[in-house]
């Protein structure tokens, strides 16, 4: 594996220090991203050196989750332990939360108890209203609107792939614009001056707001950001082409039917690999995936639409252009740069177990 191209200044990260708020993207200026994303890289070092420090040894966070995870909970809750902290589980039942206490009632309970909060569910304003009461640091692991922890995994892995910084890196976001991937992507991309190209029907392009926003954030970053519908002129001469799950449990049939006619010319098949152009070319998935029929949730769209395929063939999934793996443990080490970085005195120093002036 390469090495990552990131340059990591002290006046960054302690920027980032002072107890901040990560519940999206926008909040966050390039430099501290990059700042975030060099000390990842260092924090991975220092574990796989085993030579780690645990700089929030006996922090106390806790971990709400609406929507049940694998993941997230386990990144969040491998990472704490790595760095001597402490974790409470509140699963979707394991709490009063909408039902006999507020937002933002829970919020100012838990932040007299604990140092910092993870949520997962799906109002981007509850965690929003958890960040403006808690008094700690509140981390966003997933809402309908943003997953910005994913994509800082994401970033980091492209980098790690590659050896270059984000700015020198093209990619294609294949096939639901429209959802809290799709947004976050296409706010960390312009942010750090990437070449991100979206592909799929217009009517599940990202929020015509945000993209405003992010054209904005472009013009000043240098940025190139690109939505389309054709599939060619969106994976020539990419790095990564990325994708995510088309439906979700829960939705309609009606709404699968949909949406699987819509997106099903954007499958990732080897066809669309070999259109790059670029023999080094790697895919992505922020998982699960529905690459085959050995889940119960993909045989129910089997049986539900008759493919045993959907974002992805199998032939992909499972080739050597295939690095979600590697993608999905990345969670854990920049999950774990983002509590450091918040939670932590002096997050800086770590370097697989040395020092940095």
């Amino acid at each position: 594996m390469k090495q990552a191209s990131i340059s990591l200044s002290r006046q960054a990260v302690t920027d980032i220090v002072c107890h901040r708020n990560f519940v999206k993207l926008l909040d966050f200026e390039a430099e501290e991203l990059q700042a975030l994303l060099a000390l990842a890289g260092r924090l991975k070092a220092a574990k796989k050196n085993r030579k780690e420090r645990q700089y929030i040894k006996d922090r106390q966070i806790a971990l709400i989750f609406e929507k049940n995870s694998t993941r997230t909970r386990c990144s969040f809750e491998v990472a704490a332990r790595d760095q001597g902290a402490h974790v409470t589980y509140l699963g979707p039942e394991g709490s009063q939360i909408g039902r006999k206490e507020s937002i933002r009632d829970t919020a100012r309970v838990l932040g007299r108890l604990y140092d910092a909060i993870e949520f997962r569910g799906y109002s981007q304003e509850s965690v929003e209203t958890l960040a403006a009461y808690a008094g700690v640091p509140v981390y966003n692991g997933l809402t309908d609107e943003f997953h910005p922890t994913q994509i800082l995994a994401d970033i980091l892995t492209m980098t790690e792939q590659t050896g270059c910084p984000p700015e020198k890196i093209s990619f294609c976001y294949m096939g639901d614009g429209h959802n809290n991937i799709g947004n976050s992507l296409m706010v960390g991309a312009v942010k750090l001056g990437m070449d991100i190209r979206i592909c799929g029907p217009p009517s599940l392009w990202p929020d015509e707001e945000l993209t405003a926003t992010c054209r904005d954030i472009a013009a000043r970053t240098r940025a190139s950001l690109t939505l389309t519908e054709s599939v060619t002129e969106a994976v020539s001469g990419v790095d990564f082409i990325y994708t995510d799950v088309w439906v979700s449990m829960g939705e309609s049939k009606e709404i699968w039917s949909e949406r699987i006619e819509l997106l099903l010319p954007y499958q990732v098949t080897m066809d669309v690999i070999r259109a790059t152009g670029n023999p080094d070319v790697r895919f992505m998935h922020c998982l699960p995936s529905f690459h085959n029929r050995e889940t119960e949730a993909g045989e129910e769209i089997f049986r539900a639409t008759g493919l045993s395929e959907l974002e992805v063939t199998d032939e992909v999934f499972e080739s050597s252009y295939s690095i979600v793996f590697d993608q999905a443990e990345n969670r854990m080490h920049t999950i774990k740069a983002i509590m450091v970085a918040t939670l932590a005195e002096v997050p800086c120093e770590e370097n697989g177990g040395g020092t940095q002036d």
